[in-house]
């Protein structure tokens, strides 16, 4: 009797450990929308430009996601096998897709008052852009004009977030804010108050600022105009 109520309570902890363990929602190719994230967020995490997810989605403007929906991240025809889209991409030749000309830089300005205390590249921080001194709740400005496309904080590693989309080849982001003052779909104009500065790592006073181009982080120090 000992034994047999023995292993029913260690099949009973092996059931719970299987029901408690985290599940992988996305693999390299492919990704599961969760509530609240954007086409935006999603391309940011994975460092792809969102252009061409929502054209290899054929997702129009980005804007028809929902919770739930399996969005491609490799471009048709890829060799990797993980996931169904890409299977039946072998099965059938995809139709060629339209491509998105590069567009220009805008003409960038600083985001906030302060020197660059950590260089693109450079820890702490996640390294995709700099991190910028400042005092606590001192304005975050637009460094160029744009429209909000993320204003939250779903983002792990960069607080309180802002993406600005300038055009189709061009984003910017504001992280680690105290306080964001615009909302997704607004149109800014360059210079405009978008947040208040919070803290970063070390608990001290930091903007991190970063510029994407084609989904992919430049450095942004050799882009800003000098004071």
């Amino acid at each position: 009797m000992a034994r047999r109520q023995l292993a029913v309570l260690v099949l009973a902890a092996l059931l719970i450990a299987a029901c408690s363990a985290p599940r992988s929602w996305e693999n390299r190719d492919t990704h599961i929308v969760r509530s609240g994230e954007t086409l935006f967020s999603i391309s940011w995490r994975y460092g792809v430009d969102p252009a061409d997810v929502a054209r290899w989605n054929r997702l129009g403007d980005g804007s028809l996601i929902y919770p739930g929906q399996v969005l491609r991240l490799t471009g048709p025809g890829s060799r990797s096998s993980s996931s169904g889209a890409t299977t039946q991409a072998r099965k059938a030749p995809p139709k060629p897709l339209p491509s998105v000309p590069a567009q220009p830089s805008p003409k960038w300005a600083w985001p906030t008052a302060g020197k660059i205390n950590v260089g693109f590249g450079g820890k702490p921080g996640p390294g995709t852009g700099v991190l910028i001194n400042g005092k606590a709740g001192q304005p975050v400005r637009a460094a160029a004009g744009g429209r909000v496309v993320y204003a939250g904080n779903g983002l792990i590693g960069y607080g309180q977030l802002i993406i600005l989309k300038h055009n189709e080849t061009y984003l910017s982001a504001y992280g680690y804010n105290k306080s964001l003052l615009v909302k997704e779909g607004q149109e800014i104009k360059r210079g405009q108050q978008i947040a208040t500065m919070g803290e970063g790592p070390e608990n001290k006073p930091r903007l991190h600022f970063e510029i994407r181009r084609n989904g992919k982080p430049v450095d942004p120090q050799p882009q800003l105009s000098r004071r």
